[in-house]
């Protein structure tokens, strides 16, 4: 990522240094989860749509520790693993909008908030600016070589309102989700705003 582009990474220390954190992060374009896997403080495992796990990129996204989920179904072995990396203390990356879009935050799916309230999690936001950037493109799919790619973290925050990673750790009832999504989407869009202002984006 450093060296095709000129990735800016503002707020890194707002990752907590140890324990579950989910990365929850707006999606625009392609490069959104290669730059943040190649940004963040600490390893980052994403849910990512088994269509992408062909021919030697197989290999490559298992090695790294990405996680293979099938969007057309309850894939329930794509659960279990993901819940088994923030059980063992890791980072879980998710695209709350369940797939690229406008990168606002306007569409979340329930899933973020089945992961933070069953793992216990604390949920940090993530803005990645600038990879849907048109000009200047020299190959259309991807941003210019050497544009600046701004990445920001915003604070970690409990998707129920408890103390970041204090709270039940298991009580996903549709009532809990329904409530955690709404205070979710506000805080995401909240920090995204901000996180505009910050990078003039």
């Amino acid at each position: 990522m450093y060296s095709l582009w000129r990735p800016r990474v503002l707020g890194a220390w707002r990752v907590p240094a140890a324990g579950p954190v989910i990365f929850a992060v707006n999606h625009a374009h392609g490069l959104d989860g290669p730059m943040l896997m190649g940004t963040a403080p600490r390893p980052v495992h994403f849910l990512i749509k088994k269509e992408a796990f062909v021919g030697p990129l197989d290999p490559f996204l298992r090695s790294i520790g990405q996680l293979k989920v099938d969007r057309q179904s309850v894939d329930r072995a794509a659960i279990t693993d993901a819940l088994g990396v923030l059980r063992h203390g890791g980072v879980l990356g998710i695209f709350p909008e369940g797939t690229r879009g406008e990168g606002d935050f306007a569409s979340l799916r329930a899933g973020l908030a089945y992961f933070a309230v069953r793992g216990n999690a604390p949920i940090v936001p993530v803005a990645v600016l600038g990879t849907s950037d048109r000009r200047g493109r020299a190959i259309a799919a991807l941003p210019p070589l050497r544009h600046r790619v701004d990445v920001v973290f915003g604070p970690a925050f409990s998707a129920t309102g408890d103390t970041p990673g204090q709270g039940s750790g298991g009580r996903a009832t549709r009532a809990v989700l329904d409530t955690a999504t709404v205070r979710i989407q506000a805080r995401l869009s909240e920090h995204l705003a901000d996180a505009r202002r910050l990078t003039g984006r």
